[in-house]
């Protein structure tokens, strides 16, 4: 991994506390963010939360573990969360990845960011357009966050599809998110703000595996 990952940054009107809740419950973060149908804890120990996560498509549904650990103090009142992830299910775009989350306090909002690299799951001619698919989905899911937490409206009512929704200029748009750190180059400085934790996260790919195997 390195060199080509993803990074999103969202400036949302809101409470630093509101944002880490929908961000860090399980439940509440699979219904705004649309890479995941369904976050289940599974148990907490010296390493941090893990959790067992679903996406579901037409036709498949990819399972796979994690292990994410949040950091609530930081320079300025700034938050952190770090995460690895993996499945071992032979269809999925992605094999096993690492990223992180940012809270940074900013006035009377909070900008909220991502960056995160994976290891590709299909190959690479799949990854060339997978990845930027994720990233849209990303910043579209960043924005859907930040329309519920500033105006209330609950994800539900803009599923995926109203992308299509034209005539509905205040829809979530992936367009109204940064795509790169500011004074960082898109892809290429995606983890320069990650938190110290993210190194010393271990691999759930292990249980990744035994996941499939049951």
């Amino acid at each position: 991994m390195g060199g080509s990952g993803i990074y999103v940054e969202a400036r949302i009107r809101a409470s630093l506390d509101d944002v880490w809740e929908r961000t860090q419950d399980p439940g509440q973060h699979a219904r705004w963010d649309a890479r995941f149908s369904s976050i289940t804890p599974t148990g907490h120990g010296e390493d941090g939360m893990r959790f067992d996560y679903t996406r579901r498509v037409p036709w498949h549904t990819v399972r796979g573990v994690g292990i994410s650990i949040g950091e609530r103090t930081g320079v300025s009142g700034t938050r952190t969360s770090a995460l690895c992830f993996a499945t071992a299910d032979p269809v999925s775009p992605i094999r096993s990845g690492r990223g992180y989350w940012r809270y940074a306090p900013d006035g009377d909002a909070v900008v909220f960011s991502t960056g995160y690299d994976f290891e590709p799951g299909l190959g690479r001619l799949v990854d060339l357009v997978a990845r930027p698919l994720l990233g849209w989905v990303t910043a579209w899911s960043f924005d859907r966050l930040r329309i519920w937490l500033e105006r209330g409206e609950e994800p539900e009512r803009w599923p995926l599809r109203s992308v299509l929704w034209v005539w509905m200029p205040e829809r979530p748009r992936a367009a109204r998110c940064r795509r790169s750190p500011a004074g960082g180059r898109r892809r290429a400085d995606h983890l320069q703000d990650a938190p110290a934790s993210l190194a010393a996260l271990p691999s759930p790919s292990g249980s990744a595996e035994r996941r499939v195997g049951e």
